[in-house]
């Protein structure tokens, strides 16, 4: 997805889905998510802790230090972490990057970009990282072969 989103949020999406799918540890290293998702480390901790500030994820400091998830996975949506990160104005903006693109003054794909980009906030919105945990689970493990 990174036509809409930023890196930055890419990472954030699949940290917090693998915090997600490991409810056996108390907490995670930045270092195992790194690992495992094969994102830079010092990206990973970064992108962490800008979602500790926003209550997404609590972080343990010291020797067994690391981060789980500060909610329930059914309080937490995708769209809570696309915010976090990205706010929502990738959902308002041009996605050709014209300025002063709208209704009146579209760029070539307005019309259906406005229909997509509503369409994702949607998807994002509806369910919660524990309608999603099977599939998680089972995409972490075919990263991991």
């Amino acid at each position: 997805m990174s036509i809409i989103f930023s890196k930055k949020c890419e990472y954030g999406l699949q940290a917090v889905l693998y915090l997600s799918s490991t409810t056996t540890q108390p907490v995670v290293s930045a270092e195992e998510i790194a690992k495992t998702l094969y994102i830079p480390k010092e990206f990973v901790s970064k992108i962490l802790q800008e979602l500790t500030t926003s209550g997404i994820v609590a972080s343990k400091k010291g020797k067994n230090g690391g981060f789980t998830l500060n909610k329930a996975l059914s309080e937490i949506r995708l769209i809570d972490i696309v915010a976090a990160i990205d706010g929502f104005d990738i959902f308002n903006k041009c996605v050709m990057g014209f300025p002063n693109c709208s209704s009146e003054s579209p760029c070539p794909v307005h019309g259906r970009w406005s229909v997509l980009s509503k369409e994702t906030y949607t998807m994002l919105s509806e369910e919660t990282l524990e309608d999603f945990l099977a599939k998680t689970k089972h995409k972490i493990q075919s990263i991991q072969k």
